[in-house]
């Protein structure tokens, strides 16, 4: 089939043509397009086969869901930002730029929320060209098509992403700095593919007008922009809550739908550290004698 707009060949059931970006209506189920009732525009649409195709380029997110890894094919000429350190593998013709995206402000923000001062853009030359991109730490991989949305995503789980969307770094609460996760959060918008990974399996929880849901902090990947929400602790009185086990929680108020990882970094690290040795004195940790 060709597209109504410029005529160029597009694959069959295709959402979006691969050169123009026109958006196809009424088409295959290649790429998710269901919007929950009366909310246009709303609703988090994650392709249910891991694959899809947007305005020049096609993903497919493999390896699931362990050990996720998402492959970009892009047209000429074609752009996609991702995190700096996130690409596993590239074409030969693929151009790699890294720069202080928003200046030295916006790199300073980017550096306070946890992520890397530098964004990497990588755009195909000459023809059309592959990326691979994978989160350093094991887990799944979620290709969101944004439509016109904004989405807050943890600074440690935005993995790549259209280069027509804009990414910006927004404060986050000062509570979320006692609960360990930083001080911004990612506010991301537009129209056009976004990737974010989790540690362990993403869970999806939708939220009808006026629910309420509380989330540990450490266990949140991303959430819609409708969806308001508030830090506190997890219990009543600060003893209480450091008994519970639970520090800060986020308390999220609907409509709206979250993406929720089910297993948490710094809970892992918290179970490893007493396999560490010590890096103090007091002669605990490894003592290893060489002779003489």
């Amino acid at each position: 089939m060709n597209c109504p707009k410029c005529g160029a060949p597009m694959l069959q059931g295709a959402v979006f043509c691969g050169v123009c970006g026109y958006r196809m209506e009424g088409t295959g189920p290649q790429v998710s397009t269901a919007q929950p009732s009366g909310s246009q525009g709303h609703g988090i649409n994650i392709d249910e086969d891991s694959r899809g195709q947007g305005g020049g380029y096609r993903y497919e997110v493999l390896h699931q869901p362990a050990f996720s890894l998402a492959e970009i094919q892009l047209q000429a000429e074609q752009s996609i930002q991702a995190e700096a350190g996130a690409m596993v593998s590239m074409s030969a013709n693929i151009e790699l730029q890294s720069q202080m995206k928003g200046g030295l402000f916006g790199a300073i923000k980017r550096a306070a929320g946890g992520e890397s001062a530098f964004v990497s853009t990588f755009t195909a030359r000459g023809g059309p060209g592959e990326v691979t991109f994978a989160p350093g730490a094991p887990g799944d991989i979620a290709a969101i098509e944004l439509n016109n949305q904004s989405f807050f995503v943890q600074s440690s789980s935005y993995l790549a992403g259209d280069a027509s969307l804009t990414v910006d770094t927004k404060w986050g609460g000062a509570k979320s700095f006692f609960g360990g996760e930083g001080l911004f959060v990612l506010l991301v918008q537009g129209r056009g593919l976004l990737l974010v990974s989790s540690f362990g399996a993403i869970h999806r929880k939708r939220l009808q007008a006026g629910e309420r849901y509380v989330v540990d902090t450490g266990h949140l990947v991303a959430w819609e922009g409708t969806t308001q929400y508030t830090l506190r602790k997890a219990a009543a009185g600060f003893f209480r809550s450091m008994m519970s086990g639970e520090g800060i929680v986020a308390e999220f108020t609907g409509p709206g739908e979250l993406l929720i990882q089910t297993r948490n970094l710094a809970a892992l690290a918290g179970l490893l550290k007493p396999f560490f040795p010590s890096q103090g004195g007091g002669g605990s940790g490894f003592n290893l004698n060489l002779g003489g």
